[in-house]
């Protein structure tokens, strides 16, 4: 959000007179969401899946990151890296095909499992309960194969020297793992970490949109401030949409801050500034 576009939010935003003409109105923008009967609902939503997807996506980088640095065979090593970043390179709208072909109600894989076992039918798109974990799991697999990446790169980077000690002392492969491996990667994790938290305010508006789109029947469990956003630009007024959108950077602003301030005085190297 650039800082003349920041004006929007606090006017009402009128496009033939523009961005400097438009009527001044204060803070009555941020009134709409925050009187909303919807805003506890898109916020609780929006971090839930936020830190869901941060707290999996970072365990399961950080156990693929180590288990790749302890394959021994170069070609495995490679062939692994390749599978684990391929789902990154895929558009959300085909793996949004990809899921109804899992959960369609008529001829959904899960469904006719469920069958061959003698279980009923699940109509998923009209269940809002189980899409938490149904977009947590697409997520960790479709973004994790990239921060794997990252922290096998740091892996990597490690003294080797600290290994050669190690064993010289006796210490197994999970041994070495607890004690050099996970210590020495923490300021990484640490560093990804607050750079998420950033953005704890801002859900994948593309993966819920292009797998929920306007299925109101999946917003108790999917509708995030983004999708509220888009609507509200679509529907209503682009201030108050401006509005929700600056109200998103200051929270963010300020969480990066205070968590950056937390992991200084727990260790200084963690801290990204």
């Amino acid at each position: 959000m650039t800082l003349p576009y920041m004006l929007i939010a606090f006017q009402k935003f009128n496009y033939s007179k523009g961005l400097f003409s438009s009527d001044w109105i204060g803070f009555k923008n941020f009134d709409f969401f925050f009187q909303s009967s919807r805003a506890g609902m898109v916020t609780w939503n929006t971090i839930k899946l936020n830190f869901l997807f941060v707290l999996f996506g970072t365990l399961m980088a950080i156990v693929m990151a180590i288990l790749l640095n302890e394959a021994r065979k170069m070609i495995f090593k490679r062939l692994a890296q390749s599978v684990f970043l391929f789902p990154h390179f895929l558009s959300w709208v085909i793996v949004s095909y990809m899921l109804y072909g899992m959960f369609s109600a008529d001829y959904g894989i899960v469904n006719k499992i469920i069958a061959a076992f003698g279980g009923d039918p699940v109509n998923w798109y009209s269940s809002p309960g189980p899409w938490t974990w149904i977009l947590v799991m697409m997520s960790v697999w479709k973004e994790t194969g990239m921060t794997t990446v990252i922290y096998l790169a740091a892996i990597s980077a490690m003294d080797e020297s600290l290994y050669e000690a190690a064993r010289m002392d006796g210490a197994n492969r999970w041994q070495q793992i607890r004690s050099i491996t996970i210590p020495l990667l923490i300021p990484t994790v640490s560093i990804l970490t607050l750079l998420a938290i950033g953005k704890i305010f801002y859900a994948d508006f593309g993966m819920i949109y292009a797998i929920i789109g306007d299925n109101g029947l999946l917003y108790p469990t999917t509708d995030v401030i983004d999708t509220f956003v888009f609507r509200t630009m679509r529907n209503i007024d682009p201030s108050q949409a401006m509005a929700v959108g600056l109200y998103q950077s200051v929270v963010g602003f300020v969480l990066v801050l205070a968590f950056n301030w937390i992991a200084k005085k727990i260790n200084p190297e963690n801290a990204v500034f």
